[in-house]
Protein backbone atom coordinates (compact mmCIF):
# COMPACT_ATOMS: atom_id res chain seq x y z
CA UNK A 1 0.00 0.00 0.00
CA UNK A 2 1.75 3.52 -0.52
CA UNK A 3 2.13 5.99 2.17
CA UNK A 4 -0.71 8.18 3.19
CA UNK A 5 1.15 11.56 2.17
CA UNK A 6 2.07 10.46 -1.40
CA UNK A 7 -1.59 9.68 -2.01
CA UNK A 8 -1.94 12.87 -0.77
CA UNK A 9 0.40 14.42 -2.93
CA UNK A 10 -0.66 12.81 -6.38
CA UNK A 11 -4.48 13.24 -5.38
CA UNK A 12 -4.71 16.89 -3.64
CA UNK A 13 -1.41 18.44 -3.84
CA UNK A 14 0.02 18.48 -7.17
CA UNK A 15 -3.17 19.42 -8.89
CA UNK A 16 -3.62 22.31 -6.39
CA UNK A 17 0.28 23.59 -7.05
CA UNK A 18 -0.82 22.73 -10.77
CA UNK A 19 -3.26 25.54 -10.75
CA UNK A 20 -1.34 28.29 -8.34
CA UNK A 21 1.09 28.41 -10.04
CA UNK A 22 -0.21 27.64 -14.02
CA UNK A 23 2.19 25.35 -15.25
CA UNK A 24 2.26 23.82 -18.80
CA UNK A 25 3.30 20.68 -17.64
CA UNK A 26 2.87 18.48 -15.07
CA UNK A 27 6.64 17.64 -15.33
CA UNK A 28 7.14 20.99 -14.05
CA UNK A 29 5.03 20.69 -10.16
CA UNK A 30 7.46 20.48 -7.51
CA UNK A 31 7.96 17.07 -5.71
CA UNK A 32 9.77 15.84 -2.79
CA UNK A 33 13.29 14.48 -4.06
CA UNK A 34 14.88 13.56 -0.80
CA UNK A 35 15.46 13.88 2.39
CA UNK A 36 18.65 13.53 4.21
CA UNK A 37 19.31 13.36 8.24
CA UNK A 38 22.37 14.37 9.39
CA UNK A 39 23.88 14.24 12.66
CA UNK A 40 27.62 15.51 13.40
CA UNK A 41 29.35 13.36 16.24
CA UNK A 42 32.37 15.21 17.54
CA UNK A 43 33.44 13.10 20.31
CA UNK A 44 33.32 10.18 17.89
CA UNK A 45 37.32 10.38 17.64
CA UNK A 46 37.96 9.35 21.14
CA UNK A 47 34.69 7.08 21.48
CA UNK A 48 34.03 4.47 18.67
CA UNK A 49 30.64 3.21 20.64
CA UNK A 50 29.37 6.82 20.53
CA UNK A 51 29.43 6.73 16.39
CA UNK A 52 27.57 3.12 16.95
CA UNK A 53 24.85 4.59 19.31
CA UNK A 54 24.18 7.15 16.49
CA UNK A 55 24.12 4.53 14.14
CA UNK A 56 21.24 2.44 15.42
CA UNK A 57 19.30 5.76 16.98
CA UNK A 58 19.23 7.22 12.96
CA UNK A 59 18.45 3.52 12.00
CA UNK A 60 15.56 3.10 14.10
CA UNK A 61 14.05 6.96 13.41
CA UNK A 62 14.07 6.55 10.01
CA UNK A 63 14.09 2.48 8.70
CA UNK A 64 16.78 2.63 6.87
CA UNK A 65 20.65 2.02 7.52
CA UNK A 66 22.77 4.94 8.19
CA UNK A 67 26.22 5.56 6.47
CA UNK A 68 29.28 6.89 8.53
CA UNK A 69 30.73 9.86 7.42
CA UNK A 70 34.14 10.98 7.17
CA UNK A 71 36.26 14.50 7.93
CA UNK A 72 37.38 15.72 4.09
CA UNK A 73 40.00 17.79 5.52
CA UNK A 74 42.35 17.49 8.60
CA UNK A 75 41.97 20.43 11.23
CA UNK A 76 44.12 20.99 13.73
CA UNK A 77 42.46 23.33 16.09
CA UNK A 78 39.88 20.43 16.60
CA UNK A 79 42.02 17.22 16.61
CA UNK A 80 41.03 16.26 13.16
CA UNK A 81 42.51 14.40 10.35
CA UNK A 82 41.33 13.70 6.88
CA UNK A 83 39.18 10.07 7.10
CA UNK A 84 38.72 10.31 10.43
CA UNK A 85 34.78 9.21 11.56
CA UNK A 86 32.93 12.57 12.27
CA UNK A 87 29.07 11.82 11.82
CA UNK A 88 26.56 9.47 10.48
CA UNK A 89 23.99 10.86 7.38
CA UNK A 90 20.78 8.84 5.77
CA UNK A 91 19.42 9.77 2.47
CA UNK A 92 15.45 8.76 2.48
CA UNK A 93 14.22 8.64 -1.06
CA UNK A 94 10.64 7.10 -2.59
CA UNK A 95 8.26 5.07 0.45
CA UNK A 96 10.71 5.34 3.28
CA UNK A 97 11.27 9.03 2.32
CA UNK A 98 6.98 9.68 2.40
CA UNK A 99 6.58 7.30 5.66
CA UNK A 100 9.62 9.49 7.46
CA UNK A 101 7.68 12.78 6.36
CA UNK A 102 4.26 11.76 7.58
CA UNK A 103 5.69 10.47 11.28
CA UNK A 104 8.35 13.44 11.07
CA UNK A 105 5.38 16.39 10.53
CA UNK A 106 2.55 14.67 13.04
CA UNK A 107 3.98 12.68 15.27
CA UNK A 108 7.68 14.26 16.01
CA UNK A 109 7.52 17.66 15.95
CA UNK A 110 4.24 17.99 18.15
CA UNK A 111 6.52 16.83 20.81
CA UNK A 112 9.04 19.23 20.52
CA UNK A 113 8.88 21.38 23.99
CA UNK A 114 7.60 25.11 23.33
CA UNK A 115 6.63 24.19 20.08
CA UNK A 116 5.21 27.22 17.81
CA UNK A 117 6.06 25.57 14.18
CA UNK A 118 9.34 25.61 11.95
CA UNK A 119 10.59 28.21 10.67
CA UNK A 120 9.73 29.42 7.07
CA UNK A 121 12.77 31.45 6.20
CA UNK A 122 15.50 28.68 5.83
CA UNK A 123 15.25 27.89 1.99
CA UNK A 124 18.66 28.22 0.73
CA UNK A 125 16.78 30.43 -2.80
CA UNK A 126 16.50 26.91 -4.88
CA UNK A 127 13.83 25.46 -3.24
CA UNK A 128 15.01 23.00 -0.28
CA UNK A 129 14.39 23.79 2.82
CA UNK A 130 16.70 22.56 6.13
CA UNK A 131 16.13 22.55 9.98
CA UNK A 132 17.86 21.61 12.72
CA UNK A 133 15.99 19.76 15.45
CA UNK A 134 18.03 20.18 19.10
CA UNK A 135 17.52 16.48 20.86
CA UNK A 136 16.56 12.80 18.97
CA UNK A 137 13.75 11.90 21.76
CA UNK A 138 10.71 13.56 20.07
CA UNK A 139 11.08 10.53 17.67
CA UNK A 140 8.84 7.78 19.44
CA UNK A 141 11.38 5.30 18.39
CA UNK A 142 14.04 6.04 20.60
CA UNK A 143 13.83 5.10 23.94
CA UNK A 144 14.93 7.35 26.41
CA UNK A 145 16.24 5.02 29.26
CA UNK A 146 18.92 3.71 26.35
CA UNK A 147 20.36 6.50 25.08
CA UNK A 148 23.66 8.08 26.17
CA UNK A 149 23.03 11.24 25.01
CA UNK A 150 21.06 14.20 23.83
CA UNK A 151 22.27 14.42 19.90
CA UNK A 152 21.05 17.07 17.57
CA UNK A 153 20.35 16.35 14.00
CA UNK A 154 20.09 18.44 10.94
CA UNK A 155 17.23 17.36 8.21
CA UNK A 156 17.03 18.82 4.65
CA UNK A 157 13.87 18.56 2.18
CA UNK A 158 15.24 18.46 -1.62
CA UNK A 159 12.54 19.26 -3.62
CA UNK A 160 12.66 19.90 -7.31
CA UNK A 161 10.69 23.27 -6.69
CA UNK A 162 12.46 26.03 -8.80
CA UNK A 163 11.36 28.96 -6.06
CA UNK A 164 11.04 28.94 -2.63
CA UNK A 165 7.69 30.26 -2.98
CA UNK A 166 6.94 26.63 -4.75
CA UNK A 167 8.88 24.68 -2.25
CA UNK A 168 6.73 26.19 1.05
CA UNK A 169 3.73 25.93 -0.84
CA UNK A 170 4.55 22.63 -1.56
CA UNK A 171 5.63 21.51 1.92
CA UNK A 172 2.50 23.34 3.71
CA UNK A 173 0.42 21.56 1.82
CA UNK A 174 1.95 18.56 2.64
CA UNK A 175 1.42 19.35 6.31
CA UNK A 176 4.34 21.46 7.32
CA UNK A 177 3.45 23.61 10.43
CA UNK A 178 5.48 26.96 9.39
CA UNK A 179 5.30 29.44 12.04
CA UNK A 180 2.78 32.15 10.89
Amino acid sequence: MAPRLKVKYNEEVAPALMKKFGYKSVMQIPKLDKIVINVGCGDARDNQKALDAVVKDITAITGQKAVITKARKSVANFKLREGMAVGVKVTLRQDKMWEFLDRFFNVALPRVRDFRGINPNSFDGRGNYAMGIKEQLIFPEIDYDKIEKIRGMDIVFTTTAQTDEEARELLTLLGAPFQA
